[in-house]
C-alpha cells in the first residue's frame, strides 16, 4: 500500500469540499470519502489517466483513508465508472468512450467482444493475436477503434476487468516433455501448462479427464499455468459426459454446507401451526397428470362445470413457506436458479427432502400449496381469478400416457368425470390459442434408452399427446393470471418476456423463405399471427420440421426481466412463470410478489429485480447448454461403431462445405462433407440454398432426402 502524506494546501483542501455529494456522503458514513460523481466530473475535467497516489493528494485523502479510496476507485472501476489501468492510473471511462464487455471465443483463435449494455452497432471482434491472454466469458474494457475490411468493428482491448475461468476440465497429454491440459471447452484454446508438483502428486494417465485450477493466466507470449486439483477417470468411463459438462458450464452441483444443515431441520410433514390463513382443498378431488419418470410434481389440477362457465384450480407447491428470502437454502436455489435435467441424472434447484418431499404435491398426503382459481368461460376467456394459500391433498398421481389412454378409449375410471371436464376445457383453451395467433410448433422430441454401462441403447421418439397439452395449457392460463395481477397491483417482479425478431433476423429469415417460394406477411412488424399463418404453410411438406428451426431460430430468445413486455411466441401482453417453483427461481420469487400483495406488504429480494433477471436467465441458458452437450457427447458416442453403415436422412442444412443432415429413426445429426457427394464436382449455390453436381446435375437442398455411406464427419 503507498503511503500519502496529508496534503494541508488550502487549495486542495478546499477542491474536497467542493464536492456537491459532500452533505449526501456525510449523512451515509461516518467517514466520509469524496463521491463517486465528483471523483468521475474532476478526472473528466483532466482528460488524461491520472496516478492514484497523485488523485488522493488532490483530494486531501489522509494516510489513514487510502486504502479506504483505493476500495472505492475499484468499486468504479468494477461498476464501469473509471478505468485503472496496469500501471496504476486511473481515468473516467465516458471521457476515453471505453465500453465494458464480455470476451466470447470461437474454436479457431479468435473472438468477440460482447457489449454489456446491448449496443446498436453490434460487437467486435477480437483477432487472434489480441486474444492470446484473454480467456472466453472473461470481463474486459474495450476502446473501439474503427472498422475492417470485412466491415466488422474493431476495439482496442485496455484492460481485463474479471477473469470468467478460474477451473478448467480437459484431458492430460504430455507435450514434449511438458505436461499440459487440454480443456474439453474448444473454446479455451490457449496453452495450459500443469504444475509437476501436483502431476507428480495425481498421477493422471494419458488422455483422463482432469480438473485443473489456473494459477497464472495466460499473457501474450506465455501459457496458462494450472494445477491439478482432480482426476475424474477415463473419457469413456460411464456418466463422465455428465461430470465434464457440470465442470465446463461451472454448475452449482454441490449443496452448501450451511444449506444441506437448514434442509435437515425442514419438516417431513405438513403441522397444525402451517394451516393458519389457508383455505382447506383437501376433500377436492386435485390430481397431478406428469410422465412416468417424474419425481417432483409442482403443480395439481381440478376442472367442474359451473352454469356455461368452468372452474379451473391450479394448484402450486408453496415452495415459498418453507425457503425464505435470504437464508441458507434460499442463497443455492438463486445461485442454481433452475434444475438440470440430464439423461438419467437430475442437478435439483432444492434439496431432495423439499423437491421430492415436502414441497412436492405427492399423492395422498398434506401439502401445502398456492391456487390460482379461476372461472373460464365458455369461449375461452378467464373472467375471473383469485389467488390464496391453501392446503391440499393430491387424490391421484396420474401419467400422460394414462390419461390419454383413458380419453382416447373412452375406458371409465374414478376420476371420468373430471378429466372429462379438464379435456373439454382444453379443447376451448386451445381454440382461443389459435385465434390469438400463438404459433404452434410440432416438433418430434426423443428419449435415450440405456444400457447396463449407461450409454445408448436405442433412441426413440416421445409422442406428445393431447393429455401433455392440456396440463400445458392449465399451466399457462396460470400463468397470465399471475402476471396480470401483478401488473393490476403495480408489483415488481420478473416477467417472461419474448420479443418478436430483430430487423436482421427477420431480414434473414425471409430471404430464406424465399428461396423456398414461402412468405411471412407483415412486412416490418409482423405478429405472432403472421408466424402461427406461416407456420400453416408448412403442413405435409418434408422440411416442415428444419422450416421450424428457422422460424425460431429468427425469434430472440426469451428472458426475465422486471418489466412487462408480453410474450410473442405465445401471443400474450402479459406473462410471467407461477407454476414450477420447485425447478425454477423466477416462479418462486413470483410466489412471494403475490404472496406480499395478498398481506398487503411489498417483496424485494436481495439482488436488484434487474440483475436477478440477468442471473436467472443466464442460468437457463447455461443449463440448456450444458444438456445439450451431454445429449451431444451421447449420441456421438452412439455413432462411434457405426462408421460404413448406411443411414436416411433429411437435409437439414446446406453450407459452402457439405450438407448437414438429420438420420431418420435416429434423429442424430451430421455433416457430410462436399468431398463425400460423390464422383462430381460440386458447387454451392447460395441463391437457392443448395448444392450441385457440374456434370450430373445432382442436387442436394433443404428437406432433401439422401441414402449416403456414414462418413459422417461427426454426429451429434
Amino acid at each position: 500500500m503507498s503511503t500519502v502524506k496529508m496534503n494541508k494546501n488550502i487549495k486542495f483542501l478546499n477542491l474536497r469540499e467542493k464536492d456537491p455529494f459532500l452533505s449526501r456522503e456525510k449523512q451515509r458514513y461516518e467517514h466520509p470519502l469524496p463521491s463517486r460523481e465528483w471523483i468521475v466530473e474532476l478526472l473528466e475535467r483532466k482528460g488524461v489517466p491520472s496516478k492514484i497516489e497523485s488523485l488522493a493528494r488532490e483530494l486531501s485523502i489522509t494516510e489513514d483513508e487510502y486504502v479506504f479510496f483505493e476500495r472505492r476507485l475499484k468499486a468504479m472501476a468494477r461498476d464501469g465508472q473509471v478505468l485503472i489501468n496496469r500501471r496504476g492510473a486511473v481515468c473516467a471511462a465516458d471521457k476515453l468512450d471505453l465500453v465494458k464487455c464480455c470476451v466470447e471465443a470461437h474454436k479457431d483463435g479468435f473472438g468477440f467482444a460482447v457489449p454489456l449494455t446491448p449496443a446498436k452497432d453490434g460487437d467486435f471482434v477480437l483477432y487472434e493475436r489480441q486474444m492470446r491472454g484473454i480467456m472466453h466469458g472473461d470481463i474486459v474494457t474495450v476502446r473501439p477503434a474503427g472498422i475492417d475490411r470485412r466491415g466488422r468493428r474493431e476495439a482496442v482491448v485496455l484492460d481485463i476487468v474479471e477473469r470468467a475461468q478460474s477451473k478448467v476440465v480437459g484431458r492430460f497429454y504430455m507435450d514434449r516433455g511438458v505436461a499440459v491440459l487440454e480443456a474439453e471447452d474448444k473454446r479455451l484454446n490457449q496453452s495450459i501448462v500443469l504444475e509437476p508438483d501436483s502431476v507428480a502428486r495425481f498421477k493422471p494417465e494419458s488422455g483422463q479427464v482432469i480438473v485443473g485450477e489456473i494459477e497464472a493466466y495466460p499473457e501474450a507470449n506465455r501459457p496458462a499455468v494450472a494445477k491439478i486439483i482432480e482426476v475424474l477417470g477415463d473419457y469413456a468411463d460411464s456418466g463422465m459426459e455428465i461430470e465434464i459438462a457440470v465442470r465446463k458450464h461451472h454448475l452449482p452441483h454441490q449443496f452448501s454446507e450451511a444449506c444441506a444443515k437448514a434442509a435437515k431441520k425442514i419438516p417431513g410433514h405438513v403441522r397444525k401451526s402451517d394451516l393458519k390463513g389457508r383455505v382447506d382443498l383437501r376433500d377436492l378431488p386435485l390430481v397431478t397428470i406428469d410422465g412416468e419418470t417424474a419425481r417432483d410434481f409442482d403443480d395439481a389440477v381440478f376442472a367442474e362445470k359451473i352454469g356455461r362457465n368452468y372452474r379451473l384450480v391450479v394448484a402450486i407447491a408453496d415452495v415459498s413457506h418453507y425457503v425464505r428470502p435470504d437464508d441458507a437454502i434460499d442463497m443455492d436455489a438463486q445461485e442454481r436458479s433452475t434444475s438440470v435435467y440430464f439423461p438419467r441424472r437430475v442437478i435439483p434447484m432444492l434439496p431432495e427432502n423439499l423437491s421430492n418431499g415436502i414441497c412436492s404435491l405427492n399423492p395422498d398426503v398434506e401439502r401445502l400449496c398456492m391456487v390460482c382459481d379461476m372461472t373460464v368461460t365458455y369461449a375461452g376467456n378467464v373472467k375471473e381469478y383469485q389467488f390464496y394459500p391453501a392446503v391440499m391433498r393430491s387424490h391421484a398421481r396420474l401419467t400422460y400416457n394414462q390419461v390419454w389412454k383413458w380419453l382416447s378409449d373412452g375406458i371409465g375410471h374414478p376420476f371420468k368425470t373430471q378429466i372429462d371436464t379438464l379435456y373439454k376445457l382444453f379443447k376451448i383453451l386451445q381454440k382461443k390459442r389459435l385465434a390469438r395467433g400463438a404459433v404452434e410448433f410440432e416438433s418430434i422430441e426423443t428419449q435415450m434408452l440405456f444400457d447396463g454401462n449407461g450409454k445408448i441403447e436405442k433412441i426413440v421418439p416421445v409422442v406428445r399427446n393431447d393429455a401433455h397439452k392440456l396440463i400445458e395449457e392449465c399451466m399457462l392460463a396460470a400463468n397470465v393470471c399471475a402476471a396480470d395481477f401483478l401488473l393490476k397491483n403495480k408489483h415488481t417482479a420478473l416477467f417472461r418476456n419474448h420479443l418478436g425478431p430483430t430487423p436482421e433476423k427477420l431480414a434473414a429469415l425471409r430471404e430464406q423463405l424465399g428461396l423456398l417460394g414461402l412468405q411471412l406477411g407483415g412486412d416490418n412488424n409482423p405478429s405472432p399471427k403472421d408466424y402461427a399463418a406461416l407456420a400453416g404453410q408448412f403442413k405435409g411438406r418434408p422440411d416442415a420440421e428444419l422450416l421450424q428451426v428457422m422460424m425460431l431460430r429468427s425469434m430472440r430468445q426469451a428472458v426475465y426481466e422486471p418489466h412487462c413486455e408480453g410474450h410473442f411466441g405465445l401471443a400474450y401482453e402479459a406473462y410471467a412463470h407461477f407454476t414450477s417453483p420447485i425447478r425454477r427461481y423466477p416462479d418462486l420469487t413470483v410466489h412471494r410478489a403475490i404472496k406480499a400483495i395478498l398481506n398487503g406488504q411489498n417483496y424485494e429480494p436481495g439482488k436488484s429485480w434487474q440483475a436477478l433477471g440477468v442471473h436467472t436467465s443466464f442460468c437457463e441458458r447455461r443449463a440448456d447448454d450444458a444438456a445439450r452437450d451431454v445429449e451431444n457427447w451421447l449420441k456421438t458416442y452412439y455413432m462411434r461403431d457405426k462408421v460404413g453403415e448406411i443411414f436416411e436422412g433429411k437435409i437439414s442444412g446446406v453450407a459452402n462445405f457439405g450438407i448437414f443432415v438429420t438420420l431418420d429413426d435416429i434423429y442424430i445429426d451430421g455433416l457430410v462433407h462436399i468431398s463425400d457427394l460423390g464422383e462430381d464436382y460440386f458447387n454451392f449455390r447460395p441463391e437457392i440454398m443448395a448444392i450441385e453436381g457440374e456434370r450430373s446435375g445432382i442436387r442436394f437442398n433443404m428437406g432433401g432426402q439422401g441414402c449416403r455411406p456414414g462418413r459422417a464427419r461427426r454426429f451429434g
